[in-house]
């Protein structure tokens, strides 16, 4: 932490200076340094911890560098808050820590797995086998669910993004409020067959085949929805939940799933009409020959702490809480009878780009004090989920585990704990956890 503290003094004089590009590396390595000194402790590559330092950080350290014309010099009370979230959740995850004591796994999948080809030791496949029923169960019903709201939602709209051209944000019109949360609850079945997979009996060739089939079909739903960040979503949850179980993945394999995925991108890019000029025009780059290709991850990374410090600069007063509450307004349907509660702006300084960053909300309800009270929960809440994760037996937790660790990846991009989603895919989660836990 020291060395991060160094480094964040380093690179603001930096910045003050106009050495925009060192500024932006000096503190992406110093996110790298956070992320390996977790990894290293733990030898876990998806710890919690380390992927918030080394996203939030990587991702605040790539805005520094300021590659595009849109971006402007923060204020001191934007640093205050990007400097705040990372050591305030740090030191109340190490505290929590300290606090609990040494970690006693006590889990049944405890072991590492070994044999050439073979993702789990022969006597953990067998201690999982006993979960494959009430897997192949939630894979299917979610998969039904999901594709009768998404059949529902084309029905009534009239259209299926996927095969409309020349309509940019096709998506964000196809959506039905309520259904669409049942339609998009499909990003977890990729991670259900995880486990299955693990879990099955090659003997049951016929309800293998079906488990497939219901995946290709959740995979398939993102893809007519033209939302690559459904996808991205879906595939990332479903690594990360062969991570959990399985500590001898390395960093490589995560890299190859990530190759694969970029063909899938960029016909998604194209389905939604997003063509190199229209981007361009949105992004100025004050290098214009910068391929498309390295400016649009910059600008989904970059642009959010810019989108921060614009809400610093531009917020009449604080909303004391109502933004956080958000998914309980949206769950229950209060936001339809009393629309007050659900009446604060969004502020950014671009109209198209209105990603965020995982603190935005917190500073919106409290200023810096919701930003501490924040990060010092999600610290707390992390260190007590990877705690938990040993010594429960129900492999679901690997599920619930790998959707908090995407968030913590992407915690450069959006408010994941007051987005409606984020719960409603914890709550059917959960659901699924009590039936295994019944079975």
């Amino acid at each position: 932490m020291i060395i991060y503290c160094i480094s964040y003094g380093i690179c603001l004089i930096f910045t003050r200076l106009g050495w925009f590009l060192p500024s932006g590396l000096v503190l992406v390595l110093a996110g790298i340094w956070l992320y390996q000194k977790d990894y290293r402790a733990s030898g876990n590559l998806i710890h919690l911890r380390g992927l918030f330092c080394l996203f939030f950080v990587g991702g605040q350290g790539l805005s520094c560098m300021k590659l595009s014309r849109l971006q402007r010099e923060w204020s001191l009370t934007t640093w205050s808050c990007f400097f705040l979230a990372v050591v305030v959740c740090y030191l109340a995850y190490g505290l929590a820590e300290e606090v609990m004591g040494p970690a006693k796994s006590q889990h049944w999948m405890k072991k590492q797995a070994r044999g050439r080809g073979s993702i789990l030791p022969w006597e953990n496949r067998m201690e999982l086998r006993k979960f494959e029923r009430p897997l192949f169960t939630a894979i299917w019903v979610i998969t039904l669910l999901s594709s009768a709201a998404f059949l529902t939602e084309a029905l009534i709209l009239g259209y299926i993004p996927f095969f409309l051209r020349g309509v940019p944000h096709a998506y964000s019109y196809f959506h039905i409020s309520g259904l669409h949360y049942i339609t998009v609850s499909c990003v977890l079945v990729p991670s259900f067959y995880v486990l299955y997979f693990l879990a099955k009996d090659e003997r049951r060739k016929g309800t293998n085949g079906l488990a497939f089939l219901f995946t290709a079909i959740s995979l398939m739903i993102p893809v007519l929805c033209v939302s690559r960040f459904q996808l991205i979503l879906a595939v990332g949850m479903a690594m990360f939940t062969v991570i959990s179980v399985n500590r001898k993945i390395r960093i490589w394999h995560g890299v190859l799933v990530v190759c694969l995925m970029i063909p899938a991108y960029l016909v998604l890019t194209v389905a939604r009409s997003h063509d190199v000029a229209y981007l361009n025009g949105i992004f100025q780059m004050k290098n214009s020959a910068m391929p498309i290709f390295i400016t649009q991850p910059y600008i989904y990374i970059a642009h959010n702490y810019d989108n921060f410090d614009y809400l610093v600069a531009k917020l009449p007063q604080h909303s004391h809480g109502l933004r956080m509450l958000f998914p309980v307004w949206a769950l229950t349907g209060l936001k339809f009878l009393i629309p007050g509660l659900v009446n604060y702006p969004i502020y950014v300084n671009k109209e198209e780009l209105t990603t965020l960053t995982l603190i935005y909300d917190a500073y919106y309800d409290f200023g810096i004090l919701g930003v501490v009270l924040f990060s010092a929960l999600l610290g707390f809440c992390c260190c007590m989920l990877s705690r938990g994760m040993k010594r429960l037996k129900n492999p679901v937790v690997y599920v619930i585990y790998a959707q908090i660790a995407m968030y913590m990846t992407l915690s450069f991009f959006t408010t994941w704990f007051s987005n409606p989603s984020t719960w409603f895919y914890l709550a059917v989660t959960g659901m699924v956890y009590l039936y295994v836990e019944y079975r």
